[in-house]
């Protein structure tokens, strides 16, 4: 799933090509990326038509545009959305989803296209939600965020008796961080995703948010993590910060500190990548 790099590419990417440009016409060729829209996908298609896109804005992994009516188009990539800014005679795509036409935009802008092959992701209006949109309100700032409140952070995690990874990918705490991104901020600090987060100590947890932020801010001049086809940013070009990756995805293959080979463990319905050695498990 893209997580906050790949997601604050697409936005940065739609802020060079999309703002400014209004919706000249919607067409929904799917009905399931809009399913959150109470208004159906023709209420949806009628709340953007003729709407020009003031801002393009994140919150974690959801992004927005702000709109002149005061309202904002919410997204979330989900597992697999992409979306691409395509000149209007391009061919759609096998997965094209919700295609938009921008009058204003340069000619190699000319339309704005949601493409998800497995549809997990979607697209919906916001109402009054060009600020912030109620529906993702709720979400902690990021640690890229300038008015993250690291010392909260740090009292709430000391809190809890869950396990730090957890915690990490607890949206309530502090968004935007994911399964890779949590590995490899946990492999940087040395510590193993099952310590308790109320057995750590304050300095331990500020250093961990600062490698949070270190792998963020690198990722982002990669283009974000890929590996596969799925994860593309707006010109459909992929990342390459997993060449970077230490500990994600590299089960056996030697700790570049320690020479260890990397493990995985089951995480839920995913994965847990560590060092054995740099990152020592809790007792029991």
């Amino acid at each position: 799933m893209p997580e906050l790099p790949e997601v604050e590419v697409v936005r940065a990417g739609l802020a060079r090509h999309v703002v400014g440009a209004r919706i000249s016409r919607v067409e929904v060729l799917h009905p399931r990326p809009v399913r959150r829209d109470p208004r159906g996908p023709a209420g949806f298609a009628a709340a953007l038509t003729g709407r020009q896109v003031m801002a393009a804005r994140r919150r974690g992994k959801y992004f927005w545009l702000p709109l002149d009516s005061g309202d904002a188009l919410l997204g979330h990539l989900g597992m697999s959305g992409q979306m691409l800014v395509q000149p209007g005679g391009a061919p759609p795509e096998r997965h094209l989803r919700v295609r938009f036409g921008l009058a204003g935009a340069n000619e190699a802008a000319s339309e704005l296209r949601f493409v998800d092959q497995r549809m997990f992701g979607g697209l919906s209006v916001s109402s009054g939600g060009a600020e912030v949109p109620v529906e993702i309100a709720h979400i902690a700032r990021d640690p890229l965020d300038p008015d993250f409140d690291i010392d909260d952070f740090v009292r709430r995690v000391r809190r809890r008796r869950s396990a730090i990874k957890r915690l990490l990918l607890d949206q309530s705490l502090v968004s935007g961080v994911g399964n890779i991104y949590a590995d490899e901020a946990l492999w940087r600090a040395r510590l193993h995703g099952e310590r308790r987060g109320d057995r750590l100590r304050g300095p331990q947890l500020r250093e961990l948010v600062a490698h949070v932020r270190d792998v963020m801010v690198e990722a982002l001049v990669q283009g974000g993590t890929s590996f596969d086809a799925l994860y593309v940013n707006v010109n459909g070009q992929s990342g390459y910060f997993d060449r970077s990756l230490h500990a994600y995805g590299r089960e056996g293959e030697p700790c570049g500190r320690c020479g260890a080979p990397i493990r995985r463990v089951a995480f839920t319905n995913r994965s847990s990548y560590f060092c054995p050695r740099c990152q020592r498990a809790p007792r029991p």
